[in-house]
């Protein structure tokens, strides 16, 4: 939306963006909050800023509710997210899957087992977070009883947990960064995998060259036997029940339409949690709505399979409606626009707009402490900007995440990088050197950048029309 009042100069356009990470690092750092109430403060204030500058509000609150508009299917999509977490959960899916991505380990092969264990894992959660804090506690327990360094273990576990966050339809970044560039949720995974492909193999040689010293080693299994049997003893593991994440990947595969897609996969983990599990529908219904609360009487069990469901997503939906109210008052207002032409003009090329992105999206990881404002800001920034160089828009939500998602856990003082020192006890910047795939998958991406590789254009009737 363009702007109907006076235009916001950049001065001022920066002066917000300077308020942001101020509220946003007092609100997380010194306060120990969210981010909702420094970023909701800092749309008041943005607001303010615009309205003083000429603005209407009415113009203002139409680019809000046009902006949130915009975003509505990934929040619907997050809401059936949460059901189909928790009958996943319920069902034994997602048991299932930890199960056998568990059976796996093999003492040649770790480090690569760890990576592709976590990968598992995170695509069956939709979170990076679940995986690291607590299948990664148990693998840092079991390598270092190997002797491999922890950091490099860090950085196995940490390359899995964002390969899976990234590709995951269950996970909420992978969701808002086509909502913010204008594409469609599976057509984003397809795009992605152009780049995440890749700089996972890159990364699994990687982590199989330092694995070989390792090789002739015994693996203490104590640690995984206590897990698998607690798996065990608490559901049926089945087989079959590997088939609702397959059907996932399938719906990525044939571009079933997101939402009545991921509906169907809830039913399905609400018939396998009755036939697999001897589920009521009391039980369904209650995980479907409050998520899944596991009593296996193993900590590292219960807090993997403890969460999920409607109820569960609310903090995120939350965060993003703030998030999108902001950056409708940025756009609306023309304060996005005067902070992207400036960008614009030393960013001439496709490869320099791909890598003014990476160091967009790496500043509002650096700056404000939160990952999914490295999405919502750069990707309201750079949407018309892709456009107009006659860029489809899957290109600028793969940057997003190839920029955005993948940096977070790299910085200490982001949400994500301090959740990762406290799950694994390792700082950011030691498990830094090893976390290949969060290294490589940027690299790859402003490669593709400069190259033109996979860089799709907009088809014929959607260009912009030169002038």
């Amino acid at each position: 939306m363009e702007s109907n009042g006076s235009k916001v100069s950049l001065g001022k356009a920066l002066l917000v963006i300077a308020f942001l990470v101020v509220a946003l690092i007092g609100g997380l750092m010194f306060f120990d909050g969210d981010p909702h109430i420094p970023l909701l403060t800092t749309t008041a204030f943005a607001s303010l800023v615009a309205v003083t500058s000429g603005q209407k509000w009415e113009d203002l609150e139409e680019g809000i509710l046009s902006t949130i508009k915009m975003g509505m299917q990934s929040i619907l999509i997050l809401m059936i997210i949460g059901c189909i977490m928790g009958t996943w959960i319920l069902s034994g899916v997602v048991p299932a899957m930890i199960y056998y991505g568990l059976k796996i380990i093999s003492p040649g092969i770790f480090l690569i087992a760890t990576c592709i264990i976590c990968s598992i894992v995170s695509i069956a959660t939709g979170s990076s977070w679940t995986t690291a804090g607590t299948v990664g506690i148990a693998l840092i327990g079991v390598g270092t009883g190997l002797g491999i360094p922890s950091p490099v273990i860090a950085g196995a576990i940490i390359s899995g947990a964002y390969f899976g966050d990234k590709m995951s339809p269950l996970s909420d970044t992978t969701n808002l960064a086509p909502a913010m560039a204008g594409t469609t949720l599976f057509e984003h995974i397809r795009h992605m995998c152009y780049t995440t492909g890749p700089s996972m193999l890159i990364s699994c040689v990687l982590f199989g060259i330092l694995g070989i010293k390792y090789a002739g080693k015994e693996l203490d299994v104590a640690g995984i036997n206590v897990m698998l049997d607690a798996l065990n003893a608490n559901f049926t593991i089945n087989p079959l029940l590997i088939i609702p994440p397959i059907l996932v990947i399938l719906m990525v595969v044939f571009k079933v339409p997101a939402l009545p897609g991921l509906f169907g996969g809830t039913l399905l983990g609400a018939i396998f949690a009755g036939i697999f599990q001897g589920a009521g529908m009391t039980e369904i219904i209650q995980a479907a709505h409050k998520g899944y609360v596991s009593e296996t009487g193993v900590e590292s069990i219960d807090a993997l399979l403890s969460g999920g469901g409607l109820h569960g997503m609310m903090w995120t939906v939350s965060l993003i409606l703030i998030a999108l109210s902001f950056g409708g008052v940025m756009e609306s207002s023309g304060m996005l626009n005067a902070i992207a032409q400036k960008i614009l003009s030393f960013a001439k090329s496709t490869g320099s707009i791909v890598v003014a992105t990476f160091f967009t999206c790496l500043f509002c990881n650096l700056a404000t402490g939160d990952q999914y404002l490295s999405v919502v800001i750069p990707g309201r920034m750079y949407k018309d900007i892709f456009r107009d160089k006659g860029l489809h828009p899957k290109n600028l939500s793969r940057c997003l995440e190839d920029f955005g998602t993948i940096t977070s856990p790299l910085v200490p003082w982001n949400t994500c990088g301090a959740f990762m020192t406290t799950a694994l006890g390792i700082h950011p910047f030691v498990y830094l050197p090893y976390a290949f795939l969060n290294l490589i998958n940027p690299l790859v991406s402003i490669f593709y950048g400069f190259t033109g590789i996979t860089m799709e254009k907009l088809p014929p009737e959607e260009s912009p029309t030169e002038v």
